[in-house]
């Protein structure tokens, strides 16, 4: 019996190591329906994009190598040089940034006053193209992603928690970087929009993009704000996710596992977005370890989106998400 409790306690504990990785792709899609009203489609793709371009930069690959060694017959394939990590990763953020610039000049500014579907249709069209771009350019083959990010078991945890408990925890330490990196970016963006000239610009927008306007705040400038930190997000998001299960194309599909997270923590709520992460991973762990037995498992495939839809019919707008109310 104390072993089960143990047991049951240690998958709680990595239920919410899950769920901050959850979390981690949520922030994007918050960061950006804050500032503009837009489900942010190709979320999950950007986290792969900026992986790749990531692992590429730290290679020395060459960019669009199999294109050119298709049409002149060459055999490119790197330039021979290592990056370190650090440098690596604040090139691809500034890639990131160039790529919110461009994603502002030749998409969003066309589309300003048009239904929030026609922007979300654009995020459907951008994550398509990104998704091939990034093929293209690095190549679709599995990559390993090493930024000197500890990995396994915590060996000092393990040790204790046997000392204490007679019950060794086995915590991945991974999970436990990216808890603490969660943390600071929830802490971060938090400060930034209530304390910082451009966070209380982006919540102007937020609220009205036309009384924005009136008062000089630049649309165009708050959307290229938002996008480059959701890119940097992204960038985060897919660092962990790419150390932990490899740079492919699986990494995009990881944005579907944010969408019950956001459906919890509410679409408009950056601590939300933590919260409901760390309940949904959580729960579908813990789902698995006691349910999961008696219906033949696989439970963590469908147990959060059934929640999450449970958890619509009684607050449509999440535990921390604003409630609209539009008087006729």
């Amino acid at each position: 019996m104390p072993d089960q409790f143990f047991y049951a306690l240690e998958v709680s504990l990595n239920g919410l190591m899950a769920g901050v990785m959850y979390s981690l792709v949520a922030l994007g899609f918050v960061l950006i329906f804050k500032a503009s009203g837009i489900f942010n489609y190709a979320q999950g793709v950007l986290a792969l994009f900026a992986a790749l371009t990531l692992v590429g930069l730290q290679r020395g690959q060459v960019p669009f190598a199999h294109l050119i060694n298709a049409v002149f017959g060459t055999n490119l394939h790197s330039f021979g040089w290592q990056l370190p990590a650090l440098v690596a990763i604040a090139l691809t953020a500034a890639v990131m940034v160039l790529l919110a610039v461009l994603v502002e000049r030749y998409i969003l500014k066309h589309l300003v006053n048009q239904q929030p579907i026609i922007l979300f249709m654009a995020t459907i069209g951008l994550a398509y193209f990104l998704e091939g771009f990034g093929d293209v350019l690095w190549g679709a083959d599995i990559k390993k992603m090493d930024v000197g990010l500890p990995q396994g078991i915590s060996e000092t945890i393990e040790t204790v928690t046997y000392d204490l408990f007679g019950y060794g925890f086995f915590i991945d330490r991974l999970d436990i970087v990216a808890a603490l990196v969660a943390a600071l970016l929830v802490i971060s963006l938090t400060l930034f929009s209530q304390y910082t000239k451009y966070g209380r610009a982006l919540r102007a927008v937020a609220d009205d993009h036309q009384a924005a306007l009136s008062v000089g705040i630049s649309l165009r400038f708050v959307w290229v704000l938002v996008w480059s930190i959701a890119g940097f997000v992204a960038l985060v998001a897919g660092i962990m996710w790419g150390t932990k299960s490899g740079v492919q194309f699986s990494l995009s599909l990881i944005a579907l596992k944010a969408l019950p997270v956001l459906m919890l923590g509410g679409f408009t709520s950056i601590p939300g977005a933590i919260v409901g992460g760390l309940i949904i991973g959580m729960g579908e762990k813990l789902f698995e370890f006691f349910v999961g037995p008696l219906v033949g498992g696989a439970t963590e495939n469908w147990f959060a989106y059934v929640l999450a839809l449970l958890f619509l019919v009684f607050r449509p707008q999440g535990l921390f998400g604003e409630k609209i109310i539009e008087r006729v």
